[in-house]
């Protein structure tokens, strides 16, 4: 079996960060983002699609700050928000009241939050 391209395995923190697949150069298609050391194609980085996207946020910033949204006090409830805006969840369909819903606050909760901000 040949060994992983040190390249793909640097990356795979990256790619598990993103909710993307890294894949071999023989199984690359039009969407992927070809990845090249010393000029030859080495794989690739298959990004994941809208579908769950949101979920992937909540699940990062659930890692960054240690604990399930719905767990988090007031103040960091607030600063789970402002991550979530500055990384686009709030551009998402339905988002606000998913993200409520993973808070255990109101929608009207979440916009205050979000006003908070100044946005």
């Amino acid at each position: 079996m040949p060994t992983r391209h040190p390249l793909l395995s640097a990356l795979e923190p990256v790619a598990d960060a993103l909710g993307a697949t890294l894949v071999p150069a023989s199984r690359l298609t039009g969407g992927d983002i070809p990845l090249r050391w010393e000029d030859r194609l080495v794989g690739g980085l298959r990004l994941p699609g809208v579908r769950g996207a949101l979920d992937r946020m909540i699940a990062a910033v659930e890692s960054e700050l240690g604990a399930p949204l719905a767990t988090l006090s007031r103040v960091d409830k607030q600063r789970a928000v402002r991550l979530l805006d500055e990384r686009g969840a709030f551009q998402l369909r339905r988002s606000v009241e998913e993200v409520a819903d993973a808070l255990g606050v109101s929608r009207f909760t979440v916009y205050n939050y979000l006003n908070a901000e100044g946005r």
